[in-house]
């Protein structure tokens, strides 16, 4: 390891003021801070910061050269990694910088696995821990050899269905259809060499899906006034590679409608919503959900249609990401492979802005993707039946809906409308940092996860708004984040956050 730097002064570096990702500032050393470099390993790495005010100033740190051969002992005894630790200088202030590289196999802290999201560490636990030993791994979920199972389990007209899929989307060679259902699995990795079904075979392609797993479900529900007026529902059981198509054929045919509009002469009925789009969330929702959670659940209202899978995402995304150029990150490898092999999904990462180009195509807003109640959720509006119904939606303060997807034909009105939506979005921000003020008025030790529980908010909610109080100079936090407090400089919220 790298123990230099110990008596150069570090002219032209610059701390950032603010922690990131790959960033984290702490005023002083405690062994507990062991969880930020086990949090760091576990992701992508990063840099801990000892001696380091929370906004990047250097406010130095005592017994450095000790620590500089404490720290190292310390993480490799504990968590079995090596980190270099050196001593950096600046104004002739001493700190120092601890560097975590990226591990390739999970590590632990006193039986614990923690992970560092955006500027938060998290405690991986359940169903989370689970997925993420998995990814480290290199192996999911539906990789698992399914004890009993055997090839007479297996629907040939399903096998039969996914080869013509794929050979359509010229992803399969034609003569493949000659293939006996063994051969076909085991060049899907889903049958190994001792002829032992996985559980991404018996769901894929299995005659009975619900003896492998009760939740394998698609739920639809038409819901009239509240959660309570349950109209109609439909529940979809079968092999997923044919449960894109029952629901979006369910979907056409009972829930949702179809204007009429005339191109020319010609009579034209298309779905309210893009096709493609909806089906690429569908596809979507089944390939990356969690199969040990609940049921996708569809529930489709008057003004919206929300659409739940369970499972969050990766930790390393957040839903922003999902707009950019990024990695595709399957929960279940062997189930998205097969998804793409038959044509119903990318394996680019690029179906998020797909459905967001789809909807803009349209003039349509494009929907609002989410993570609540231990899932992913999306949220259509259905402004063309509202429009039908003769009503307006109502855009509540509750959601930001991406504007970008209006049409440009209008601009005043968009930009109207965009000013309008951002001091709805400024006023709700304002309410929200007003009641976190009142919290620490009643109690400055409070935790960011107990602000969290009050308000009922997301932790990153509350983190996002803690912060922008601090770049306002409206709080400051004194003394560490375990053991310290917070202390109001100025409760002006609407004065400075014009």
């Amino acid at each position: 390891m790298d123990n230099g730097k110990s008596d150069m002064e570090d002219t032209g570096f610059v701390l950032e003021n603010i922690e990131s990702q790959s960033m984290e500032y702490k005023q002083s050393w405690k062994d507990d801070y062991l969880k930020w470099v086990c949090g760091f390993a576990n992701a992508q790495g990063g840099i801990l910061y000892i001696g380091v005010e929370d906004n990047g100033s250097v406010c130095g740190v005592k017994g450095a050269r000790k620590l500089l051969e404490d720290i190292p002992n310390k993480v490799s005894n504990l968590l079995g990694i090596m980190v270099d630790v050196n001593v950096r200088k600046l104004k002739g202030v001493e700190f120092l910088e601890i560097r975590i590289p990226q591990c390739a196999s999970p590590v632990a802290y006193k039986g614990k696995y923690y992970y560092r999201s955006g500027s938060t560490l998290q405690e991986l636990t359940g169903v989370a821990l689970h997925d993420f030993i998995l990814r480290k791994m290199n192996i999911s979920w539906d990789a698992s050899i399914v004890s009993g199972a055997t090839i007479d389990d297996i629907d040939r007209s399903s096998v039969v269905f996914f080869l013509q899929s794929a050979i359509r989307a010229k992803r399969v060679d034609e003569r493949t259809l000659n293939d006996s259902t063994d051969k076909i699995l085991r060049n899907l990795k889903l049958m190994n060499e001792q002829g032992q079904l996985t559980i991404a075979a018996l769901l894929l392609f299995g005659n009975d899906v619900e003896k492998w797993s009760m939740t394998a479900k698609f739920k639809i529900g038409r819901f009239g006034q509240g959660q309570a007026d349950l109209i109609i529902q439909d529940s979809v059981a079968c092999p997923l590679i044919l449960m894109p198509n029952k629901v979006i054929s369910l979907l056409m045919g009972k829930y949702l409608v179809s204007p009429i509009h005339y191109d020319g002469l010609q009579r034209v009925e298309s779905l309210e919503i893009p096709e493609g789009a909806l089906r690429e969330m569908v596809c979507n929702a089944i390939v990356h959900r969690d199969y040990l959670g609940s049921f996708i659940q569809m529930r489709v209202w008057d003004d919206r249609i929300e659409m739940w899978n369970p499972g969050i995402l990766p930790p390393e995304m957040t839903v922003d990401m999902l707009f950019e150029v990024h990695e595709s990150c399957p929960r279940n490898n062997l189930i998205a492979n097969t998804f793409y092999l038959a044509g119903f999904i990318e394996s680019w990462g690029r179906g998020y802005e797909k459905i967001k180009c789809a909807f803009k195509d349209e003039k349509l807003l494009v929907p609002v993707f989410e993570q609540v109640r231990g899932g992913f959720q999306a949220t259509i509006l259905r402004e063309r039946f509202m429009s039908i119904q003769g009503k307006r939606l109502s855009l509540g303060e509750e959601r930001m809906y991406k504007w970008d997807a209006l049409s440009p034909v209008d601009d005043s009105m968009q930009k109207s409308m965009q000013k309008s939506m951002q001091k709805s979005m400024q006023k709700s921000m304002r309410k929200s940092m007003q009641k976190i003020l009142e919290l620490i008025a009643g109690s400055p030790e409070i935790t960011l996860a107990e602000m969290a529980n009050h308000l009922g908010m997301t932790r990153n909610g509350v983190d996002k708004n803690i912060r922008k109080l601090k770049d306002l100079g409206i709080i400051r936090r004194v003394g560490a984040d375990k053991g310290g407090f917070w202390e109001i400089v100025s409760s002006d919220v609407k004065r400075k956050n014009k």
